[in-house]
């Protein structure tokens, strides 16, 4: 958690105002910079989506090192309570099976007020399996003074990612938060050469331009937690660089012009990073913040980075949930908006996991029914908009896609809070067929081979039951066998029986009517226009990944 003062916030906005509104109308609509081609070439964080992420959170009796409700609460020896908790927002865990009972009331359905630990494998592998399966590139693993109490549950936490990255196909690099590390300039060196750098070995590890990727967040930043000089700063960032690494700053918002929150005469120092991401957190709060930062601040930005042939990764955060900050997501993806059409080299979402500040994207409550009953937390509907626990990971991913130019550049947030929401309620417990765009029907197959999507008329095969799959997805069943994506890793089957990740689809309502099938992967499901086996490896939504329902 990267606490700085957020009296700074006012200072930074006036800062970000001064144009006037011709000004501001006129940037607004220019064009994406044309990037310069002193900017790197795609690779695992240039083009690409990274999250931070935390991994920080335990519990008393969860088998780590710490054995302490860590960063769940100010008092660590004791349980989460209403005054006893260290978070903001309060996380949906219905997907974890290990979790830890806390001295909260039970929620408000009825259920026990139980929490996850980041040490549990099966936590770090779920929160894995959601970056792969909404399009997410990257985790930038926080790592902060080892060196400590914390030291060893941060260095069993950084293996569990290793793997779970590996595992599910997601890079991952290190992140130094450097904030309040006294003997930062030598230690520092020693935890990269004896420990982290033999994560690089990893086929999982972030490179960019052929070097393994390491970050460090915290130099430049004015305040008394981050005191070290340019000098000193800059002598780490070459030593890393000599190292063979891709380094990456994590440094104050008004780094180019060296005021408000950062130090002066640190210009030289802010130059010799390969990639800079500008902290955001505390700085912007709504669409209009937004926008006045895009034009006085990212702009100008993105256009010192391009003639000095650094990379530019900007910070993009969903908002503080508990300030009523989200707006339904049209905060974050105005931020999307905005970076992509200034030519960014790569997007840093702050962050994945971060409850403690409510900036957190992983799945969160969506309503009251699911926090503990008599407390006081803001939900996901907080503005009257039902969202599902897993939206602003949806919604990530949606701003990865039009990053990578697989959906065109918009205003208008694609991505739908609920899914379905939009054209009225899934069929949840009724039988449909489900047509193609060839006007042909999908057949299960009676689960005896892959389905294909070629029947000229519905009967026994080609007809699903919807079912609540869990989690706002769906899942299909034919003669009491269940629908397989098969994780896009071959042609889809008809023939489980019991839902799992891969026997989920999010039920996707299209402008026109037509419906379409996102699985676990993150893909969509395929017709194959009936010329071969139905799939669910589709990037984007065509002609083949329409159906109709009941036509």
């Amino acid at each position: 958690m990267k606490n700085l003062n957020s009296v700074l916030f006012a200072a930074m906005s006036l800062l970000a105002v001064s144009c006037s509104k011709k000004d501001l109308t006129d940037k607004l609509n220019a064009k994406p910079l044309a990037v310069t081609s002193q900017a790197s070439p795609v690779g695992d964080v240039v083009g690409k989506v990274t999250v931070g992420y935390q991994g920080w959170f335990a519990c008393t009796g969860d088998g780590s090192p710490i054995n302490a409700w860590w960063h769940y609460t100010q008092n660590w020896s004791q349980p989460p309570s209403p005054t006893n908790l260290g978070i903001k927002s309060w996380p949906d865990v219905r997907d974890y099976s290990a979790t830890f009972q806390t001295a909260f009331s039970n929620l408000n359905n009825g259920q026990p007020a139980k929490l996850f630990s980041s040490f549990t494998d099966q936590t770090v592998n779920t929160h894995f399996l959601w970056m792969q399966q909404n399009g997410i590139d990257a985790a930038a693993l926080q790592r902060f003074n080892p060196n400590g109490q914390e030291g060893p549950i941060r260095d069993a936490i950084t293996a569990k990612v290793k793997t779970a990255a590996e595992t599910y196909g997601r890079k991952f690099y290190i992140m130094y938060d450097v904030s309040g590390w006294t003997n930062m300039q030598s230690e520092l060196k020693t935890d990269w050469t004896n420990k982290m750098s033999a994560y690089t070995a990893s086929p999982a590890y972030a490179r960019q331009n052929g070097k393994p990727v390491v970050c460090i967040w915290g130099f430049g930043f004015n305040d008394d937690n981050h005191p070290w000089s340019a000098a000193v700063c800059l002598e780490v960032i070459n030593w890393f660089k000599n190292q063979g690494c891709y380094v990456i700053g994590g440094i104050p918002t008004h780094w180019r012009e060296q005021n408000s929150d950062s130090r002066p005469n640190f210009i030289d120092t802010y130059k010799a990073l390969n990639m800079i991401s500008p902290w955001m957190v505390g700085r912007i709060g709504n669409v209009g913040d937004a926008d006045n930062f895009y034009t006085n601040v990212n702009t100008p930005d993105q256009a010192y980075c391009n003639a000095n042939g650094i990379d530019y990764q900007p910070c993009i955060l969903p908002g503080d949930l508990q300030e009523h900050q989200r707006a339904h997501g049209n905060f974050m993806w105005r931020q999307f908006y905005n970076m992509i059409r200034v030519g960014c080299q790569g997007i840093y979402i702050s962050m994945f996991d971060e409850y403690n500040e409510g900036n957190q994207i992983a799945k969160t409550a969506e309503n009251a029914s699911m926090i503990p009953a008599g407390s006081s937390f803001v939900t996901l509907d907080e503005d009257g908009v039902p969202c599902s626990a897993d939206y602003y990971l949806r919604l990530t991913g949606d701003g990865a896609k039009m990053l990578k130019g697989l959906i065109a550049l918009t205003a208008t947030r694609p991505t739908q809070p609920v899914i379905g929401s939009d054209n009225g309620d899934v069929p949840i417990g009724q039988t449909v067929t489900i047509k193609g765009s060839n006007g042909l029907y999908v057949s299960s197959e009676n689960g005896q081979q892959a389905m294909n999507c070629n029947r000229n008329v519905a009967q026994g095969w080609e007809q699903f039951a919807v079912l609540d799959g869990g989690g706002g997805k769906v899942a299909l069943k034919n003669s009491d066998k269940l629908v397989c994506s098969e994780n896009g890793t071959q042609a889809m089957n008809c023939n489980r029986t019991a839902i799992g990740p891969w026997e989920q689809f999010d039920w996707i309502k299209n402008a026109d009517g037509s419906v379409s099938f996102r699985g676990n992967n993150g893909k969509y499901v395929s017709s194959e226009n009936g010329t071969q086996a139905m799939t669910c490896t589709k990037d984007v939504i065509g002609a083949t990944e329409k159906f109709r329902i009941n036509e």
